[in-house]
């Protein structure tokens, strides 16, 4: 199916026509990359993060509201918030476990990489879940928590005794 514009793409999209999306993403797929790389300098962040935005449009469509403002805005949103998680999270997460942070960036070597899974692996299985699902997936601390069907404050009670857990076995320093 071909659509005559952008808007007419979206109209589909909000009809349910999953085609449409595909339409909308090779539109806004370059401009978006660009605004978040230009703002992180990384380049597979920035793909990581427009694949993100899209993944989040798909599953967020129905808020849209074309008399709050443009779809454009309301996109942009998405993956700036998206990107603004994202950033906080690297780096709550290199200020907590360094050596975690070097894992997830790929400048481990070896060794370094085998004791950080053999350290996660250790741990107990839920606090193994939320470590994976908040690091290594991106997901938010009310995702996991309907993922895992436990309240919002037990996924951060959780995660705060495994990264404690973490930090021992692993003898990261507080400095």
């Amino acid at each position: 199916m071909s659509y005559s514009s952008v808007n007419e793409a979206i109209l589909q999209f909000q009809r349910g026509d999953k085609e449409a999306l595909e339409v909308i993403y090779k539109i806004y797929k370059a401009p978006l990359y660009q605004f978040i790389y230009r703002y992180t300098n990384n380049e597979q962040l920035s793909i990581d993060l427009v694949q993100d935005t899209f993944e989040k449009l798909q599953r967020k469509f129905h808020q849209f509201n074309p008399e709050k403002g443009q779809f454009k805005t309301y996109l942009y949103q998405i993956a700036y918030n998206t990107m603004m998680t994202r950033l906080r999270r690297q780096s709550l997460f290199r200020t907590l476990l360094p050596i975690l942070a070097e894992r997830a960036t790929h400048q481990e070597n070896t060794d370094e990489k085998i004791t950080v899974q053999t350290a996660i692996q250790s741990l107990p299985e839920d606090l193994r879940a939320i470590v994976l699902l908040t690091y290594y997936h991106d997901l938010t601390q009310k995702e996991i928590s309907t993922i895992l069907h436990i309240p919002v404050g037990t996924v951060k009670s959780k995660l705060h005794r495994a990264l404690k857990k973490l930090k021992v076995e692993l003898e990261v320093n507080e400095d």
